[in-house]
């Protein structure tokens, strides 16, 4: 399949909430994109904590993004030994659609540790930086992220405010408070059943 715009979406997805889902379509929508692809973090080298297991984040990644148009769930970070770099995922799927643009699809808070990304500059080489802009929307891409390096192509992903976190979702879950206006349905029934995030 030639792809010509191409969406890479990944995070930890521990688990994957509401922000994550709109952040997605708006890719989807506002990017023009052919496909998006969702990748599940394998062993994130930034993260401190441990992460759930990873039958787990895939399956409710698939439940989160899988409706959702000319989305695939790829899980190919998950099975790769050794620390996650999304540099490695870039260079595999130019290698598989040399002729496509890639858009790489953050968060605000991503996009500010971009320079601590192993081989960061190759990054910026192999794909456009697609940043979400909360509701507070800023005038231009500079004015938006000034620490970004000169070379990064940056485009600005409109999007609500909406102060959903992993982390608020984990927490609440693990107090046993409702965390269905947080995370889709079928996520919050699928932390429920396996009793994910409920301490021992």
């Amino acid at each position: 399949m030639t792809l010509a715009r191409l969406g890479v979406l990944g995070g930890a997805f521990d688990p994957p909430h509401l922000a994550h889902v709109a952040l997605a379509r708006a890719a989807l929508d506002q990017l023009q994109l052919e496909q998006l692809r969702i990748f599940p973090t394998g062993q994130a080298w930034h993260r401190p904590q441990a992460l759930s297991a990873p039958e787990h984040r895939l399956a409710m990644a698939r439940l989160a993004f899988g409706q959702l148009p000319r989305t695939v769930i790829d899980e190919r970070e998950l099975h790769r030994p050794g620390p996650t770099y999304t540099v490695d995922t870039l260079r595999e799927l130019k290698a598989e659609h040399p002729a496509a643009r890639i858009f790489l699809v953050m968060g605000e808070d991503q996009a500010v540790a971009l320079t601590r990304w192993r081989e960061w500059e190759a990054v910026l080489g192999l794909a456009v930086i697609c940043m979400a802009a909360r509701a507070a929307a800023h005038a231009s891409p500079d004015a938006a992220q000034p620490g970004l390096p000169e070379q990064a192509e940056l485009r600005l992903l409109q999007l609500p405010q909406m102060p959903e976190s992993a982390t608020e979702v984990r927490e609440r879950a693990a107090a046993g408070a409702p965390i269905g206006h947080l995370v889709p349905p079928a996520v919050a029934r699928y932390i429920e059943r396996h009793h994910l995030y409920r301490t021992a």
